[in-house]
């Protein structure tokens, strides 16, 4: 009999397939004594298994960042591959091969173990997500020292496609699953910025997570439907409810194609209003996406993922030559680049590392720039040069006090003053905008609109802690409501004050690129949007289907609204 089970929905999208298990029963290995004159052979099976994972994840890595998949996946990747020079994972396996005379899966279970247990004791969520990291890294040597064939999937004759039902993915098992006509994600754990909801979502394919113990609901070679838009499984469907989902999908891939004739239209409502929709990147390689969608420009480059997942910090010229890049491909178009948002869910390595006890609430964004004002001074000079080629703008993250952003630009007119005395060019009119992600600047822009030039929402932050939920903690990620009427307010207040200021207004959040939103945030007042390139056409076909004067007065009385439900209902009519 069908039944249905609830996750978490992470890439939209219908998929229906035949499941195919992953099992973590690998970690489950034998022990046994190795003699004394095969414990040079053992340790050699060690470095055997290293050496092939790490050419394993190098070759994934060169797919990831081929120009397909998120330059996060990359990233994801790099980690695992320092994973296996860590001395505390692969040097301490190897010290108890040596002293307990024990085989080399036994030891590294044993080391993963005890690394996950100290995992978890950290605060930090960041590094305390680092333990599936651990566990993925010698879930694949362990699989290489028992010659298992690993978790691909043998490729299907009857056309239906592959659902993996896992208990979690690593980037790189995903990455590997790209060719075998994967048709779906599903997962135990996870929330919308895991692993596996990042790479389904580049790579365009259904995911649902975070259900639990879903493994224990199905069994190999099940037919299910994921519904990835609506977060639910549907487990051993009758042919009547398979008819239904192929005839949704279908819909869907229809409604996916038109999107590609949006490609040239100008983006304007139906009464005539021009809206600009930005693309959001996190390199020159994003460039490709953003072009294909004809962004109107880059709405948020995040610059820290040039200072992610290396041991040495980029310096002037290589950020230069990285800023630079973004700018001259949007010849004539606005590329407004987020100074460095390092902290919390992304660490430094090396020396600037440090464990906090509230990293979200801790040195984070322009606190972490203005802590460390010679890297923050780098960083400027190389964009203010960047900003010689182009339409650039500097957007500061995170503020929330006045002397936050007198800081700043004091350091802006500081790198300003190096380069005229170096005689080196630069945009003298540069803007500089900042980031509003904390109830406290949404509820005192007045110190905003005297300073700055425009500003931008950033609505994962602003509902995060308006909210007060850490959005990486699945035991709470269910409470993260972009609709909860203290976050509408406070997206609605700052628009509306951008707009009596004549100050422009953006957002950069995950709102601008969900289609479900685009009514309200337009009936709000708003007039740039920013999200993946992926989003743009979606988000253009609602434009082109909107009428302001109609919505502006529906959206002010949701505003007045304190109902959850009534807010949710009021918001998907306007969507229709």
């Amino acid at each position: 009999m069908p039944f249905t089970v609830h996750g978490l929905a992470v890439s939209q999208g219908i998929a229906i397939g035949h499941v195919h298990l992953v099992s973590r029963a690998l970690l489950e290995v034998n022990h046994y004594h190795v003699a004394q004159k095969y414990l040079a052979e053992e340790l050699l099976r060690l470095d055997d298994a290293v050496a092939t994972v790490q050419g394993e994840l190098m070759g994934l890595k060169a797919a990831a960042t081929s120009g397909h998949t998120h330059s996060e996946v990359g990233a994801f990747v790099d980690l695992q591959l320092m994973m296996l020079s860590d001395p505390l994972l692969i040097d301490a396996a190897r010290e108890l091969v040596e002293s307990r005379r024990c085989n080399t899966e036994w030891a590294l279970v044993q080391q993963m173990e005890l690394l996950v247990e100290q995992f978890r004791q950290i605060e930090d969520p960041y590094l305390r997500e680092r333990q599936a990291d651990v566990v993925q890294v010698v879930e694949r040597l362990v699989k290489v020292l028992l010659g298992h064939p690993g978790h691909l999937p043998p490729k299907r004759r009857d056309g239906l496609g592959t659902i993996i039902v896992a208990h979690d993915l690593s980037p790189a098992d995903t990455i590997s699953f790209r060719d075998h006509n994967i048709a779906g994600f599903v997962t135990d754990v996870g929330g919308p910025t895991s692993h596996t909801a990042i790479v389904a979502r580049n790579l365009k394919i259904p995911a649902v997570v975070g259900l639990h113990r879903v493994r224990d609901l199905v069994e190999d070679d099940e037919l299910v439907i994921v519904d990835g838009t609506r977060g639910l499984i549907i487990v051993a469907p009758d042919e009547r409810i398979v008819e239904e989902y192929r005839l949704r999908r279908s819909e869907l891939e229809i409604e996916r194609s038109k999107l590609n004739r949006l490609r040239d239209a100008h983006a304007a409502t139906l009464d005539g209003e021009t809206i600009h929709l930005l693309a959001n990147i996190e390199g020159p390689k994003d460039l490709p996406a953003a072009k294909t969608a004809n962004a109107d420009g880059i709405g948020l480059y995040r610059t820290e993922f040039l200072f992610l997942g290396r041991d040495t910090l980029p310096d002037e010229e290589e950020q230069y030559e990285a800023y630079r890049a973004v700018v001259k491909a949007m010849p004539g178009k606005p590329v407004t680049i987020r100074s460095f948002d390092v902290g919390a869910d992304k660490a430094l390595n090396g020396s600037h590392s440090r464990i906090e006890p509230n990293p979200a609430l801790g040195l984070r964004a322009v606190r972490y720039s203005l802590a460390e004002p010679k890297m923050f001074l780098t960083q400027l000079r190389a964009l203010l040069r960047a900003s010689a080629h182009g339409r650039l703008q500097i957007m500061i993250p995170m503020l929330s006090h006045a002397q936050e952003i007198d800081q700043s630009l004091a350091l802006v007119e500081k790198a300003k003053a190096e380069l005229r005395a170096e005689k080196i060019k630069f945009d003298e009119g540069i803007q500089i905008g900042g980031m509003i992600e904390v109830p406290a600047a949404a509820l005192s822009l007045g110190m905003f609109t005297r300073r700055l030039s425009f500003l931008s929402i950033g609505t994962n932050d602003l509902i995060q802690y308006t909210l007060a939920i850490d959005r990486s903690d699945e035991a709470v990620v269910h409470l993260y409501d972009p609709l909860h009427p203290a976050v509408l307010k406070l997206i609605a207040g700052t628009i509306a004050t951008g707009a009596r200021y004549s100050l422009p207004v953006a957002v950069c959040g995950e709102m601008a690129g969900d289609s479900k939103y685009t009514a309200l945030l337009l009936g709000m007042g708003l007039r740039s949007f920013s999200m993946h390139p992926g989003n743009i056409l979606e988000i253009k076909q609602q434009v082109l289907r909107s009428t302001l004067g109609e919505l502006a007065p529906r959206v002010q009385r949701i505003l007045k609204m304190d109902e959850p439900a009534r807010i949710r209902e009021a918001v998907e009519r306007l969507a229709t």
